[in-house]
């Protein structure tokens, strides 16, 4: 039951893994003050079947994992790996300054980062006595 619970609620929140649907890629999505950082995970895909793309303040990917093709003479046990196109739309907590977004793909992994604008950045205000108004 505990396991039929886990398939369920994974599926609900990462999208399904079930054969004949399709696929997305798992995120992660970590701020800092400077910047937003979003991690995918995306094994087997190549660089040149990526697109990464923002309008306002969602962030697109797209992307295609190609299937292998299968070799005459073996039997299949299982198959469980993904392929087909998928895409990811992410919904930004803050601005992001366009003109300054990196993206970079290696071992599988993509990471954009996406430094935030200077007006939504955290800025320190020094506080004075009131003794010195004067």
């Amino acid at each position: 039951m505990r396991d039929q619970m886990d398939r369920l609620m994974g599926s609900y929140f990462r999208g399904s893994r079930s054969a004949g649907d399709a696929w997305a890629p798992d995120l992660d999505v970590s701020e800092t003050d400077e910047e937003i950082l979003v991690k995918a995970d995306l094994p087997g895909v190549d660089e040149k079947d990526l697109s990464v793309s923002l309008s306002g303040t969602n962030l697109f990917i797209k992307g295609e994992k190609k299937e292998e093709k299968e070799e005459k003479g073996k039997h299949f046990h299982r198959i469980e790996r993904s392929f087909g196109s998928f895409q990811r739309t992410v919904a930004l907590p803050v601005a992001v300054d366009s003109s300054r977004i990196k993206a970079e793909y290696g071992k599988g992994v993509l990471e954009i980062h996406l430094p935030k604008k200077s007006e939504v950045k955290p800025q320190q205000i020094p506080v004075s006595s009131s003794k010195e108004r004067k």
